[in-house]
């Protein structure tokens, strides 16, 4: 029964969900193949009314729930009695602090960095993102400066190689492009298919970022 929760999750079946726990509460608590808790997959899916569910049915957090959910005070708890959970990854190979960030949610963000979080910690799977892609693909400046001021390399490249300034290119977002440019990230890097971050960006943005690469290139 308890992976039945998965599928559900999958389908957005909060009726099923509901089901489910109703009749072995343990499934709140069930994981799947790759070790991620049915809370969690609910939030990676944007299932909120499930997660909303099965938080109130799963008790306390693990510090990877309670760093996505924005818990401060369950995640100060966690640190308190497990100061290394600060630099832990989880099954599926992220840390708190890049979970945090990409859920944007900025208090367990800098919870975790006054811990002592790594600002440059690079994921354990296949995506190998840095927490500074992960502020970037959140879509808000106010993580990108967070994890920058902790001390974040801007010019980290994930997969494909991608760096942050990519993704905030290709989200036009001209406020998170500025932090980056301005904490030296690299306009001229290119990805593994030749793009540079200018080729994902509107007019606006795009010329901005030919500017940085043209000064960049006169210095």
């Amino acid at each position: 029964m308890s992976q039945e929760i998965f599928e559900a999750i999958r389908l957005n079946d909060r009726v099923r969900v509901e089901q489910l726990v109703s009749l072995n509460p343990t499934c709140a608590h069930a994981r799947n193949e790759a070790g991620v808790s049915a809370l969690m997959q609910a939030r990676y899916e944007g299932r909120q009314e499930i997660v909303n569910l099965l938080r109130a049915a799963a008790g306390e957090l693990d510090v990877f729930e309670a760093a996505t959910l924005g818990d401060v005070l369950r995640l100060r708890l966690l640190l308190a009695g497990d100061p290394a959970l600060v630099r832990a990854f989880s099954n599926d190979g992220f840390t708190g602090l890049h979970l945090a960030v990409f859920f944007g949610q900025a208090e367990t963000a800098e919870e975790l960095l006054r811990h002592g979080a790594d600002p440059n910690a690079v994921a354990r799977n296949p995506m190998r993102v840095a927490v500074i892609n992960s502020a970037a693909a959140s879509g808000r400046a106010d993580l990108v400066k967070i994890v920058l001021q902790a001390g974040a390399d801007p010019n980290v490249r994930q997969t494909a190689g991608y760096t942050a300034l990519h993704a905030a290119a290709a989200r036009d977002n001209i406020e998170m492009v500025q932090l980056l440019l301005d904490a030296g990230a690299d306009a001229s890097v290119r990805s593994d298919d030749g793009q540079t971050a200018a080729d994902k960006a509107g007019a606006l943005v795009a010329e901005l970022l030919r500017e940085a690469t043209r000064t960049s290139m006169t210095r």
